[in-house]
């Protein structure tokens, strides 16, 4: 139903528990030296890719220092979702992993399973992460903030 795709940025806020996805995000983030963030862009015009890309550098995710930040970009009533992976995670996690990621975040909000199915993409992708960028242990440090970002577009 293409229908409960089509939302703005308030209904999605409304369908997602943002405390079990921030409390996904610090659970990922324990799995692995790598940042997650999720934004949920709001009305814009112009390019998904683009406005995501935007997203990423003003939440500083390209300042982490392994460059392992990977931001999921939801754009409601665009349907679409944009992962932006920056270059150290982009250079060891093959493209047709994220685009699997996106299909199935895609298929789960078709459900109706929104909460389920951010909470599932960020593990997937923590799981994909932690091969590459292992926790850092005791000097492991959060470089970026895990709560929802709503600021976009």
């Amino acid at each position: 139903d293409h229908g409960e795709l089509m939302m703005t940025r308030r209904g999605l806020l409304r369908r997602l528990d943002l405390a079990r996805v921030e409390a996904a995000i610090a659970a990922a983030e324990r799995r692995t030296s790598a940042e997650l963030r999720v934004s949920i862009a709001g009305l814009f015009w112009g390019s998904p890719r683009r406005v995501a890309e935007r997203a990423f550098h003003r939440l500083g995710m390209d300042g982490t220092a392994a460059r392992n930040g990977v931001l999921l970009f939801l754009v409601p009533w665009r349907q679409r979702l944009e992962i932006v992976a920056d270059e150290g995670a982009a250079r060891v996690v093959p493209a047709a992993f994220w685009a699997e990621v996106v299909a199935d975040l895609r298929d789960a909000f078709r459900r109706g399973g929104y909460a389920e199915g951010v909470e599932a993409a960020i593990g997937t992708i923590a799981g994909e992460l932690a091969r590459h960028f292992p926790p850092a242990g005791p000097q492991d440090r959060n470089e970026l903030p895990d709560p929802v970002d709503v600021g976009a577009g």
